[in-house]
């Protein structure tokens, strides 16, 4: 199959292999190890290859009754034998059978095709997980979701159409052509050959100029489809700014111009169709003609004629699907080529051969000289050395854009390090493996986000097999129970879409509790309450310091006034530690931390 230009994608104008996209999906259509399964598949196609030459063979018991009905009533032959009545029974049971063949081969085959579907889907929505944050937040969560939804949608397709519909046609077209040789003259297979290339050519000619202006009703549909989920993900700040009006302007923008491509598109289908039939006609009427003088001079019989018309109708109805097959297929090994480049991006952040697994004794964290940057022109930290001794609380402080919030990337390894090293306990982090390193730490952050389930899923988000006094234990913990207990549902109730039923201050308590639960050794405050009003973040203070006695802290705060306690606050301003002390001492400096004091302290005053 020759490479497929990219006109009907929208992430990139790369071409598509179209036999390397086949041969992925044939990886999953032949499972390694999977017996039975293979065994479905060769059961599907030799049931399929029975199908088609019953559909073969119907058409020659349909020639023979309407010969024995015919006035002249021949005699003789095998066939005739059978009698009107029969060859009736045994056309009827022909045309049954050949259904009931298709069928058959369709519930054997179809644990093959859902569990091919099943395990590409989740073998991506694995691998996503496992791409980095990077990745994720320069990535669209609209236009990421079409990919994978696209992509399963191809697959399938392709599974349906071109195993069972285009191959099969291709199977049937052969024996056609063979019988046409055999019973008639050369001359009615070179029609229906020519007739069928013509129909080809024209029917992909026409489909890829349709391809082109498909492209543009795409683009618009992918457009319209990110507005609508990027406002809607914004309810709140569209309703803040009364800009429903301005929204549903700009989504119907969008769909005004996906209405003129779209309207285009039917256009040019009626051509096509239009087309086809022309084709598709000529070739039918050339060949009726044919027949019928051939019964005229006597060579044929009518049953021959009959046979023939049956011939041409049965080859031509599924032509008649060819156009919206192909490009459907075009479609598909161009969507599921955006889905396997997807598969093939590789994460930046992976483990190293046999790391080993992370083992916290005390929890002491070390950021020994640290050099990092997003990007390569913006450096974040240069030459980072910070240590927060194993069960004490350290806070982090300074200015936007300091770096604060890049340290806790940098200890989960949501991103690897340029320079330098990050350790726990004396192991570097890049060798052990993610998923040891992610259960011992737990992070609170700035903005708890919520699954649209349950209290009780989001509380037990921190450790799926905790029993349920485990999760009212977190929850009292936490200082949320009473509320909880105070709903009708109790920890029944649905917290709605990233938890908007519930107010800043709930959610937080949400999370706190989940994190509670998990029971890590270290934790990161990542500026967990500077969205909060200043009573409910005393309130949740408090039960921030609760949670962090015994273990390792790294606070990482905006508002001074909530980490006076930390047994150490480090400033950091553009990537490196200008001061390091305790609260009173770094006031006593009189330096940057006294300067920041001192304004907040005005802030809050006026």
């Amino acid at each position: 199959m020759r490479r497929l230009p990219k006109t009907d994608a929208n992430l990139s104008n790369k071409p598509v292999d179209g036999m390397r996209i086949i041969r992925r999906v044939a990886h999953y259509m032949w499972p390694v190890g999977q017996t039975s399964m293979r065994v479905r598949v060769v059961a599907a196609i030799g049931i399929l290859l029975v199908a088609k030459l019953v559909a073969v063979g119907t058409p020659l018991l349909y020639s023979q009754a309407v010969d024995i009905l015919s006035p002249e009533g021949l005699t003789g032959g095998s066939f005739l034998a059978l009698g009107a009545v029969g060859l009736t029974l045994a056309y009827g049971l022909a045309r049954l059978g050949n259904t009931g063949f298709q069928q058959l081969r369709d519930v054997i085959f179809a644990p093959v095709g859902q569990r091919a579907l099943r395990r590409l889907a989740i073998e991506t929505f694995t691998h996503i997980h496992r791409l980095s944050l990077r990745y994720h937040i320069t990535r669209k969560t609209g236009g990421l979701s079409r990919i994978i939804e696209r992509g399963v949608k191809g697959v399938d397709f392709l599974l349906r159409f071109l195993l069972f519909n285009m191959g099969p046609l291709l199977l049937e077209l052969l024996m056609i052509a063979g019988v046409l040789f055999v019973l008639f003259d050369v001359w009615y297979l070179v029609v229906v050959v020519v007739t069928i290339s013509a129909y080809v050519w024209f029917t992909f000619a026409i489909t890829e100029w349709r391809v082109k202006i498909r492209r543009e009703m795409n683009k618009q549909d992918t457009d319209a489809n990110q507005k609508a989920i990027d406002s809607l993900l914004n309810f709140e700040t569209v309703k803040y700014f009364g800009a429903e009006a301005w929204e549903a302007d700009r989504y119907d923008s969008s769909m005004a111009k996906y209405e003129t491509a779209a309207l285009r598109t039917s256009y040019s289908l009626a051509f096509l169709n239009f087309g086809q039939a022309l084709i598709i006609t000529a070739g039918l009427v050339l060949v009726m003609v044919m027949a019928a003088i051939g019964v005229q001079r006597g060579d044929l019989s009518v049953g021959d004629f009959v046979m023939v018309n049956s011939y041409m109708i049965q080859i031509t109805m599924p032509l008649n699907f060819l156009g919206t097959v192909y490009r459907e297929i075009r479609q598909a090994l161009i969507d599921m080529g955006d889905m396997f480049d997807l598969l093939d991006q590789a994460p930046e952040v992976v483990d190293r051969p046999n790391a080993a697994r992370l083992n916290v004794s005390g929890g002491q964290i070390e950021f020994d000289q640290v050099s990092f940057a997003y990007e390569a022109a913006r450096p974040i930290l240069q030459g980072l050395s910070l240590t927060v001794p194993a069960g004490q609380t350290v806070a982090v402080v300074g200015s936007s854009g300091a770096g604060k919030s890049t340290i806790g990337r940098l200890l989960f390894r949501f991103y690897d390090v340029t320079g330098g090293a990050v350790r726990i306990d004396g192991q570097d982090i890049r060798d052990v493996t993610q998923v040891s390193l992610h259960q011992q730490i737990g992070v609170v952050p700035q903005d708890t986000v919520l699954f649209n389930d349950t209290i009780r899923y989001n509380i037990a988000y921190g450790r799926p097999e905790a029993g349920e006094a485990e999760i009212i234990a977190a929850a009292k913990a936490a200082k949320i129970h009473d509320f909880i207990a105070s709903l009708p549902q109790g920890y029944d109730t649905q917290v709605g879409e990233r938890g908007l039923k519930l107010s800043g201050g709930e959610k937080q308590r949400v999370g706190i509790a989940r994190t509670i639960l998990k029971n890590p050794p270290i934790l990161i405050l990542d500026e967990a309450t500077s969205a909060l009003d200043t009573e409910t973040e005393r309130r949740i203070q408090a039960e921030l310091r609760a949670m962090g006695q015994g273990r390792t802290v790294i606070t990482i705060a905006h508002r001074l006034s909530t980490i006076v306690d930390a047994d150490q606050i480090v400033v950091l301003e553009a990537g490196v530690v200008v001061e390091a002390g305790r609260h009173d001492a770094l006031l006593a400096q009189g330096g940057r931390y006294a300067a920041l004091w001192q304004r907040q302290a005005a802030e809050e005053a006026a």
